[in-house]
């Protein structure tokens, strides 16, 4: 028997589910699906976005309803448009053998006739935003008086979005005994009140800890003036090539200010907010989707249909107001079981907010240095260098290269190689090599469970495995902690790039590290640790040992878009990620 089959499903979604290759229930399906199944009964799922909660209501509401009736059985609320149709989608995968099973959506922005004919050709589930329901309602075009389920999917977003009097008047017009799923990621008074109100005696499921941040998501944040935000924003995503995030703002004016700022300084950047036309937005979230785009800069509003699972990091670029609204940021990354970053850049007048998300969450911060011009060199010099690696040769060169040898005829291996690496990387070296550090000094708050280290007091170490080598800075860190026989607090800082990592320790333990890394193997290879080379920060460093196995490449390419030179302006950021 599957895991799947464990929990009671009927065979044609065991189909499907196969079919879409999953092989194991989240926490959240595996909890909600069983109730779900053998009561009729009401039920709240506290659960972070990205857990599976689509497949945890959706399987028992298409094993429930009946195929052969028109009558709409099931009514499905979501916050947004984009949320909206996701929901729809996935429902449609899951009912692929379900036959004469007709889900349709509702939402604001497209045509409310076409949508009437979908309604009236007979949909068992309707999936809707709060805004269109009530206006088809009016309109006597869908009628939700006989509906037998009722799921309030995000719950704590469309409250927080303001859709209270919405609900409450969509949910007048449905039926008392009817079942209602309510799933939120928070608990807040005004999702305990819509539970009190419409739901009878619920069962209650909580996966984590009650409004805690998801224990797959490292929360981070960076101190530093006002002034230096922008310039803040721009190094954490040079220092992070492989980076595909969400960047929140407050305010929508803010939020295309920095899209296009970002996009005038060569980086693939895009803007999602609430002034956007339908199509405008759509087109945003189809190129991050597509990861045309890498850093969506968004309103916390328009971020909320956003539900992709392979965000690494999400950037505060100003905290919210509430705190329910950072538990949701961070819910973007992290997700399917992978893990993810929440960073907030913040100034010192802010600190306050994050001991009170510490509080909320139940998980601490980790105080972190904005990284300095140098660091910044080091990291995507080892990225060009595996790009270089990882270039499939396109056959079309071949007929190239006669020419080409002979303009590079006279030039050793040593030579070529140092020139290619230098076209890239020179102008980047000169673009950081005079700029200022732009950390705050003195922080009244230290590292994750640790003192306020010095730098003089911490060595940071280059290691040659990276996400590549299937790590993140999760299982890295339990790696070094259990070959090195360290706590876990003596390892911080850990940063995993594609093909190579970062993390520090305090400086007595140096030479703990640098010899257990001596001739050391891992399946036949030979892990490389060395100080990283960087005087502002990691200490002298040593060469590298070719011998025993260090890395001659480095890491991932280069992501960012190149701009030709005749728009560059002087002292442009050079565009790299």
């Amino acid at each position: 028997m599957t895991p799947f089959e464990s929990l009671g499903l009927q065979e044609s979604l065991l189909t499907a589910i196969s079919d879409l290759g999953f092989e194991s229930p989240s926490e959240v399906q595996e909890k909600a699906i069983p109730i779900l199944l053998e009561d009729e009964t009401d039920l709240v799922a506290l659960a972070q976005t990205g857990t599976g909660k689509t497949a945890a209501f959706g399987f028992p509401l298409l094993q429930k309803i009946d195929a052969q009736s028109r009558t709409t059985q099931g009514l499905i609320l979501s916050p947004t448009r984009e949320l909206c149709l996701q929901i729809t989608n996935e429902m449609q995968l899951y009912s692929k053998y379900e036959k004469g099973v007709n889900i349709v959506a509702i939402y604001g922005g497209a045509s409310i006739t076409e949508q009437a004919k979908q309604i009236k050709r007979g949909a068992q589930i309707v999936v809707a935003t709060p805004g269109r329901m009530k206006d088809m309602i009016q309109r006597g075009i869908v009628d939700i008086t006989k509906i037998e389920y009722c799921i309030l999917d995000e719950a704590d977003e469309m409250l927080n979005m303001g859709f209270y009097e919405d609900i409450r008047d969509i949910l007048s017009n449905t039926p008392d005994d009817k079942s209602t799923w309510l799933f939120s990621a928070t608990m807040p008074k005004e999702v305990a009140s819509i539970a009190k109100k419409f739901m009878h005696k619920p069962k209650e499921i909580t996966v984590g800890t009650k409004n805690a941040g998801a224990v797959t998501v490292q929360h981070e944040y960076y101190l530093v003036g006002g002034r230096d935000r922008y310039a803040a924003l721009k190094r954490l995503a040079d220092a992070n090539p492989g980076i595909f995030s969400v960047v929140f703002c407050r305010t929508k004016r803010d939020t295309q200010k920095i899209a296009e700022k970002l996009i005038e300084d060569g980086y693939n950047a895009g803007a999602l907010h609430g002034d956007l036309s339908q199509n405008q937005r759509d087109l945003a979230m189809n190129a991050f989707r597509k990861k045309q785009i890498q850093l969506l800069i968004a309103t916390d509003v328009a971020a909320r249909g956003i539900d992709v699972d392979d965000v690494t990091h999400v950037i505060n670029y100003q905290l919210p107001d509430e705190i329910e609204t950072y538990t949701h940021r961070s819910g973007r990354t992290g997700r399917a079981g992978k893990s993810g970053i929440s960073m907030v850049i913040t100034t010192r007048s802010e600190l306050r907010k994050i001991k009170a998300i510490e509080k909320k969450i139940r998980q601490d911060f980790i105080e972190k240095k904005i990284p300095t011009g140098i660091e910044i060199c080091e990291i995507q010099l080892y990225h060009l260098a595996s790009k270089i690696r990882d270039t499939n040769i396109d056959p079309d060169i071949e007929d190239y290269l006669p020419a080409i040898y002979d303009v590079l005829e006279g030039l050793d291996r040593d030579e070529i190689i140092k020139k290619m690496v230098s076209v890239e990387f020179t102008r980047f070296f000169r673009y950081y090599s005079n700029t200022r550090d732009l950390d705050e000094q003195k922080s009244s708050k230290g590292e994750k469970g640790q003192e306020e280290r010095p730098k003089d007091g911490s060595v940071r170490y280059f290691i040659n495995v990276g996400e590549r080598d299937g790590y993140d800075w999760m299982s890295l860190k339990d790696f070094l902690r259990e070959n090195l026989k360290l706590d876990k607090e003596d390892i911080y800082r850990v940063d995993t790039k594609d093909s190579f990592s970062f993390f520090n320790t305090d400086a007595n333990l140096m030479p703990l590290i640098l010899e257990a890394f001596q001739d050391f193997k891992v399946d036949g290879r030979f892990i490389n640790v060395e100080v990283s080379k960087n005087p502002g920060r990691s200490g002298k460093g040593k060469k590298r040992d070719r011998r025993r196995g260090g890395r001659k490449d480095g890491g991932a390419p280069f992501n960012k878009k190149k701009k030709s030179s005749s728009r560059r302006k002087k002292g442009r950021n050079p565009g790299f990620f």
